[in-house]
């Protein structure tokens, strides 16, 4: 490379995990249902559980379509450029949520389609970027490079509901209700943040590589399966294991999709129907304090899962992840009625789940290849659109169907989640690695 300056790969590492813990803030969604789901006339906004629901999920579905618009924007533009845009448009989304979230049709474009195409335009490129920089340890650097993401969520709920008295209940900037100053403040600083992040958002030089490695030889099993054998989106959409580990994706992050939503609504019941909890209002705090866990968690699993993988393989971490979160969801509904089960429980979930965003962008980087790896992931992510509209609105149907705040009706959403994760593993023992197709 002629003596060419090469970054430090681990600023990388940084700027992605800063850019992921503004992006995280999705994730932290249930701390704002308890306020927006309140009747009007006892200060909250009036929304049902499938309209909380709702705008979860556009956030979602939205995020993972702008993925895939973002893999080709930083193929062309640069994943700098992209970063900063989606920077851009996740705070404005917030902002405008602030000024203008008083209803559901406003909630829902400002936090759930603007602030959701901010983070899909933002998420894909520190995970490009990463497995640029570190081919030796792809499941790794997946894992690091996401798992601000899930650490970002409690952040970002815990400064909401309770540090320093929660922003909800301390806050009002230009006279606007709790909630919708939050989203005033966090647009600003996620902006902000994510600009900062995006300054070592660049490619390696051409023909860069770690000291010490070397890529394994086109025509061995081994680079088939790393990464050294580059499909475009093209030939990747048209192989069978594209839509094996698209399947896979929707139904291992259903789960946890559901759990991220929910855990909140379900917890208060749980808890007070067991008796685990004198009133609403405890209720509230002990399932709060399991939603951070889950977030906590969550982030920890991405580092976990991705270094795991990187030793047993790919498909065999999948299959475990997999069978791992649906036993847990069959038995979340009774754990969840003890403070410790609940807790325990959110924590199992939340570092199974977390574990989806360290392995698929790795497995997509081995099947398909490293060098299109931006665009490529940007197409299996999709599953995750698809996960985020049924998971959420599984459990919202099921909690506005009870009558009464049946606690019960928390029992058919759990069993359905855990089904779809049965049914990923077993996509996953059928999974092999593709060839490339001639021309």
């Amino acid at each position: 490379m002629n003596g060419e300056k090469v970054l430090n790969r681990w600023l990388v590492v940084i700027g992605a995990i800063l850019i992921q813990l503004c992006l995280g803030a999705i994730y932290a969604w249930s701390v704002f249902t308890k306020q927006i789901t309140l009747p009007i006339a006892d200060g909250g906004y009036g929304f049902s559980a499938t309209q909380a629901a709702w705008v979860f999920s556009a956030g979602l579905a939205t995020f993972a379509v702008f993925t895939i618009i973002a893999g080709r924007l930083q193929l062309k533009y640069g994943p700098r450029p992209i970063a900063i845009l989606g920077g851009i448009v996740l705070g404005l989304g917030y902002v405008l949520g602030g000024f203008l979230g008083k209803t559901f049709p406003a909630q829902l474009m400002c936090i759930g389609i603007i602030g959701g195409a901010g983070i899909g335009l933002a998420y894909v490129v520190p995970i490009a970027v990463g497995v640029k920089w570190f081919p030796d340890k792809k499941g790794m650097i997946a894992g690091l490079a996401v798992a601000g993401f899930g650490f970002g969520a409690t952040l970002w709920v815990k400064l909401a509901g309770s540090w320093f008295g929660g922003l909800l209940n301390t806050t009002s900037v230009f006279g606007l209700p709790g909630v919708q100053s939050v989203f005033f403040i966090y647009g600003i600083v996620f902006a902000a943040l994510v600009l900062v992040g995006s300054i070592v958002m660049v490619n390696p030089p051409s023909g860069w590589k770690p000291a010490g490695w070397m890529p394994p030889a086109a025509d061995t099993a081994q680079a088939k399966a790393t990464g050294s054998v580059d499909l475009t989106s093209g030939e990747m959409l048209r192989t069978p294991q594209y839509y094996m580990l698209w399947f896979m994706f929707i139904g291992s992050a259903l789960a946890g999709l559901m759990v991220i939503y929910c855990i909140r609504l379900f917890g208060i019941d749980a808890l007070q129907a067991s008796g685990a909890a004198s009133d609403y209002k405890a209720a509230g705090i002990l399932a709060g304090t399991a939603m951070a866990w889950y977030a906590i968690l969550n982030g920890l699993g991405r580092i976990v899962w991705g270094t795991v993988s990187d030793k047993i393989g790919r498909k065999l971490a999948l299959i475990l992840m997999c069978v791992f979160q649906g036993v847990i969801m069959l038995l979340f509904f009774k754990m969840g009625q003890s403070t410790v089960g609940l807790v325990i429980g959110a924590c199992i979930i939340g570092f199974n789940f977390g574990g989806n965003f360290a392995l698929f962008p790795a497995a997509t980087a081995d099947f398909f290849g490293n060098k299109n790896v931006g665009t490529n992931y940007g197409w299996v992510f999709s599953a995750y659109g698809i996960a985020g509209i049924a998971g959420p609105q599984v459990a919202g149907y099921f909690k506005d169907a009870a009558k009464g705040g049946d606690v019960g009706a928390w029992w058919m959403p759990f069993i359905i989640a855990a089904c779809s994760c049965f049914v990923a593993a077993v996509i996953g023992l059928l999974l092999r690695a593709p060839k490339k197709r001639s021309a």
